[in-house]
Formats: C-alpha cells, sequence, structure tokens
C-alpha cells in the first residue's frame, strides 16, 4: 500500500522538487534517501548562503529548513525566500524552537514547524499535507496574468535569462527545449506567455519583457526562428 507521501509525489507528472538546507550530514542525507525513495527531487544545502545560491538556480516547490545555520540564520533565509518565491512551500525542522519562533515562523507562512528529533512519519506527513496545501492554493487562484507586480516581473526576467544562459550552456537541454517545447521548462518558475515566448521565439515579448539579450543568449530564439521558417 502507498504511503501518503509517495502518493503526493505520483500526482505530478514532474516530481516535486525539495531543498533540505540542514548543516548536520547525517540529518540531511536521512531526509534525503527517504524522500528519494518516495519518488522527489532532493538537492542538498548545508548554509544558508547555499541554499539562497540554489534557489537562484533552479525552482524548489519545498523547502525543509533547520533554523540553526554555521553562517546565517535559518529564519532570515525563510524570509528572503517566501520573499521571492512565495509560492514555496517551507517545513521547519530545529532543535532549538520555542513558542515564539515557532509563532513567527507561522506569520512567514510556514506550512509546518517539526521540533527535533521527528520520526519519519512526521515528516513525510508533514510534506504531503504542505504539498496538498500548495495544490489548492494554485487550484484556487484565478487565471489572470502571472506576473503582476514589480516582484514578480524581476523573478520572471531573472528566470527567462536563467533559461537562455543554459541554452547555450546545455547543449541536451538545448535539443529537450526544441523537441518537447514548454514541458521542457517544468523547472522554472515561468509565466505561460513566458514559456510560449521561448518556444516559440517570440522576440518582440522577449525584448519588452526581459530586455536586450546577448548573441549568445538569443542563438536558440535565432535557431527556433530558423526551424520554424523551414
Amino acid at each position: 500500500m502507498m504511503t501518503q507521501l509517495e502518493n503526493a509525489a505520483m500526482k505530478y507528472e514532474v516530481p516535486p522538487h525539495i531543498l533540505v538546507m540542514e548543516d548536520d550530514l547525517s540529518v540531511a542525507q536521512g531526509l534525503e534517501m527517504v524522500l528519494r525513495e518516495d519518488g522527489f527531487d532532493v538537492n542538498l544545502a548545508g548554509t544558508g548562503e547555499l541554499a539562497m545560491e540554489a534557489f537562484r538556480q533552479k525552482r524548489f516547490d519545498l523547502l525543509v529548513a533547520d533554523l540553526r545555520l554555521p553562517d546565517i540564520d535559518g529564519m532570515d533565509v525563510i524570509r528572503r525566500i517566501k520573499a521571492e518565491t512565495p509560492d514555496t512551500e517551507v517545513i521547519v525542522i530545529t532543535g532549538y524552537g520555542t513558542t515564539a519562533t515557532a509563532v513567527e515562523a507561522m506569520k512567514l507562512g510556514v506550512a509546518d514547524f517539526l521540533p527535533k528529533p521527528f520520526t519519519e512519519e512526521q515528516i513525510k506527513t508533514a510534506i504531503a499535507g504542505a504539498l496538498k496545501s500548495q495544490e489548492e492554493k494554485a487550484a484556487d487562484e484565478p487565471a489572470v496574468a502571472e506576473a503582476v507586480t514589480e516582484e514578480e516581473r524581476i523573478i520572471q526576467k531573472r528566470q527567462v535569462i536563467q533559461v537562455m544562459n543554459r541554452t547555450w550552456e546545455d547543449q541536451t537541454f538545448w535539443a529537450d527545449l526544441m523537441e518537447k517545447g514548454s514541458s521542457a521548462l517544468a523547472e522554472y518558475q515561468l509565466s505561460s506567455q513566458a514559456k510560449a515566448a521561448i518556444t516559440s521565439g517570440d522576440l518582440k515579448w522577449i525584448n519588452e519583457n526581459v530586455g536586450e539579450l546577448t548573441q549568445k543568449q538569443l542563438m536558440f530564439i535565432y535557431k527556433r526562428l530558423e526551424r520554424e521558417a523551414w
């Protein structure tokens, strides 16, 4: 019989991306093993800086966050992640939690707060609940233009630039994007308009919403237009 967490993972065509921000290597690797066995895509970050860098490089559906880190207070990392990617769900795990800390975390939109030590079943239940909440929020959102605030436009621009850089640096990604279209962009936080512009080679949209790009960054767009011309 499938667990609640396995069911949560199998709902998605693309496995949810989870970042574990934990400086205790044994705890981090234990979580990684449990989550990978249940079908999730998992990355580890041992510091706050590494966690924020990971978010700059990739879209994550869920952050499992320790609060005591060797460089930055975990709560500060959560604030910054929530400000930049508000749809990311967060679960706090900590051995030093207080009622005040838990209340502050919940005000930031944290989905669950687990004191250490926690059981495997507790973390699985928390993750399944967070992902279900994320899915329900997405279903309730009206179908309107996604990039409506200045903050969202900045995030969108950054994501498009990351995609265009990757087309030049990663030939496998180039080929996937050329053949599979928008499905190759699942890990990026892109609006439907942005995905359509990249996959169709809409240079006008990119110039208006992202700005001028380098010749290397635009090479995929040129090749896409060239291919359409044929």
